[in-house]
């Protein structure tokens, strides 16, 4: 693409574009000829990624990403097809399309880009557009988590809570989910925070490998509630939303099993107070 036809395709987007509705990506795109003057075209197509990241760009959008991105992998940055890929998966660019998905990710996998790895891991844990295998999957994990993913890591722990295609190990599971919540580094409290913090309220809330342990699985999800809140809202990341909604359903269970756990305490006169008489 050369520096015309980006000018041209920045002018398209700005078209189709609302600056209410997308403030970032209209001030990032209008201020488009620093970027061209300077040779940083990258540059501004990888900070298009940041911008306005709870909602949906239209296709044109989308469009221009993927065309930009796609002469960087015919330049043999190979590395760039997992970013092509990731718009497909979760149609931010306009077009959800898990086979396109699956086809760019498989190229940045064959070039060891470990995140790739990892969404490949996904597709074929959950089989968007490829059959369920858990074996591949298992491996796809595998791959990121020697390399401290510890979004590979925490599904390796739901393979072993599970018993998809290792055996069902409860114990285990627990164990790789405290490994994963002891290795959040700063910036990290909502993504991966949010998974793991939910995985492991539940082994305290259920006792899943571990004794139950109402109190600890209280803090976690109300730390799973917050960073969830936080993914939805301000990243629109919809992937979470049924995580949400297991987090929001699993405390309101807890507290009911928790109400029952506090004693009467009928032989004071402060119940008798506290209920008004």
């Amino acid at each position: 693409m050369n520096e015309k036809q980006f000018e041209d395709r920045v002018e398209e987007c700005l078209s189709v574009l609302d600056e209410k509705d997308y403030p970032e990506a209209c001030n990032l795109l209008k201020g488009y000829k620093v970027y061209v003057g300077l040779g940083r075209e990258l540059e501004m197509i990888g900070g298009l990624f940041e911008c306005d990241k709870e909602k949906q760009f239209p296709r044109q959008v989308g469009d221009f990403i993927v065309d930009y991105l796609q002469d960087e992998v015919n330049y043999g940055n190979k590395d760039f097809a997992c970013s092509i890929g990731s718009l497909y998966y979760t149609g931010r660019g306009g077009e959800q399309n898990y086979s396109k998905a699956v086809y760019y990710y498989e190229i940045a996998a064959r070039n060891g880009d470990r995140v790739a790895q990892e969404n490949l891991g996904y597709c074929y844990y959950y089989g968007r557009d490829v059959a369920v295998d858990y074996e591949k999957a298992f491996h796809y994990f595998a791959l990121g988590a020697f390399d401290g993913h510890l979004r590979s890591l925490y599904k390796i722990g739901d393979m072993y809570k599970n018993g998809y295609y290792v055996d069902k190990n409860p114990s285990e599971a627990f164990y790789i989910y405290k490994k994963c919540y002891d290795e959040l580094e700063d910036g990290e409290e909502n993504d991966p925070g949010a998974e793991i913090y939910a995985r492991l309220a539940d082994c305290y809330h259920y006792g899943i490998g571990t004794d139950p342990d109402f109190k600890k699985a209280m803090e976690l999800y109300s730390k799973a509630e917050a960073a969830l809140y936080h993914r939805l809202v301000e990243e629109g990341d919809f992937y979470m939303l049924e995580t949400y909604q297991n987090v929001l359903k699993n405390e309101e269970e807890l507290r009911e099993k928790m109400k029952k756990k506090i004693p009467d305490f009928s032989w004071t006169d402060y119940n008798d107070k506290i209920k008004g008489k």
